[in-house]
């Protein structure tokens, strides 16, 4: 595990360099929204409600919105003012017997390790806390903020529990209802003691289990194995590096055009002349050429001077007809 917090427990004039591990982890199946007919993944974008129009992250605030409706933009600087306490130390303020906290109050769970020098005042810690029936009220500074919390004995290790503040638990007087609940009969009474003792027993936690995870890990799996899996479709960042390599290649050609005009050889050229086969290739291909142009030329003359030939005996004719009507 990876220690989220270094620092040190401090009870009277007694320091234990302690770390803090996260005790708890979320062990739900992670869903995403994708596309049905493709699996492609759906992508939300930051727009302002007012125009829809996307907000580049650096133009995003942090606000208060009033009970009102009235909306206080924070900059900042306006944050940075605030109180903001950075300590590496848990400091114990007292030592409260444990059922004076209502669970209701607990939050987030850390494991307590000591360092090695600090380990047997963590032990004598852990002891103290064990024996007494008690747990230790401290304030500790979290991800720049104080919190309150707990320290209590979980089995071996000391636990470290943050506590909500009085005003984050709701008024359970707010809740509708509860004056329709009347008060129950004393046989009704006798009769739900009889019911909670016969099915009295102890907290096993091992025993429940979590079966929607099951059966979806189950699901997941069988679809997997039946080959029932939808390779999703390029995103776009994906074909605009398709795009780069086109025009990649568009600047060769575009060089090779301006080597070829200058008379210079180009790349592929040179690759031709290392390569004597398609060097040959390509000789060949331009005797022929040649030989075809030379034969095309000379038929081309060839039809050009019988063409003029008889031309010319046409003239004649027509001046020897011309010559016997005058006589």
């Amino acid at each position: 595990m990876r220690a989220i917090w270094k620092g040190a427990v401090s009870f009277g004039l007694v320091n234990v360099p302690v770390r803090l591990y996260s005790a708890t982890e979320n062990h739900d199946v992670s869903l995403h929204q994708v596309r049905a007919s493709d699996g492609s993944r759906i992508r939300y974008k930051r727009v302002a409600q007012a125009d829809g129009e996307e907000v580049p992250y650096k133009e995003i605030a942090k606000a208060y919105e009033t009970e009102d409706g009235k909306t206080v933009v924070l900059t900042d600087e306006d944050l940075a003012s605030l109180p903001n306490r950075s300590s590496k130390e848990i400091e114990v303020e007292r030592f409260v017997p444990v059922d004076q906290i209502d669970p209701i109050l607990y939050d987030k769970a850390y494991f307590v390790e000591p360092d090695a020098m600090g380990a047997k005042a963590y032990g004598l810690l852990r002891e103290a806390l064990r024996e007494s029936e008690r747990v230790a009220v401290v304030t500790v500074s979290l991800r720049t903020r104080m919190t309150m919390a707990v320290l209590r004995v979980v089995d071996d290790v000391i636990v470290l529990q943050t506590l909500l503040w009085p005003d984050e638990v709701r008024d359970a007087s707010r809740l509708d209802n509860l004056d329709q609940v009347s008060e129950p009969k004393k046989a009704e009474i006798s009769m739900a003691k009889m019911l909670v003792e016969s099915m009295a027993g102890d907290f096993e936690p091992e025993g429940h289990v979590d079966d929607f995870k099951e059966a979806l890990d189950a699901l997941v799996q069988s679809k997997i194995e039946g080959g029932d899996v939808t390779e999703a479709p390029e995103s776009e960042e994906e074909a605009d590096s398709g795009e780069v390599v086109d025009l990649l290649a568009a600047l060769q050609r575009s060089v090779d055009r301006a080597k070829k005009g200058r008379g210079e050889k180009t790349d592929d050229d040179a690759e031709d002349a290392d390569d004597p086969k398609k060097s040959t290739a390509k000789s060949s291909g331009s005797s022929k050429s040649s030989s075809t142009s030379s034969g095309s030329k000379g038929t081309a003359k060839k039809a050009a001077s019988k063409t003029a030939a008889k031309k010319t005996a046409a003239k004649k004719t027509a001046s020897s007809r011309t010559a016997k009507k005058a006589g």
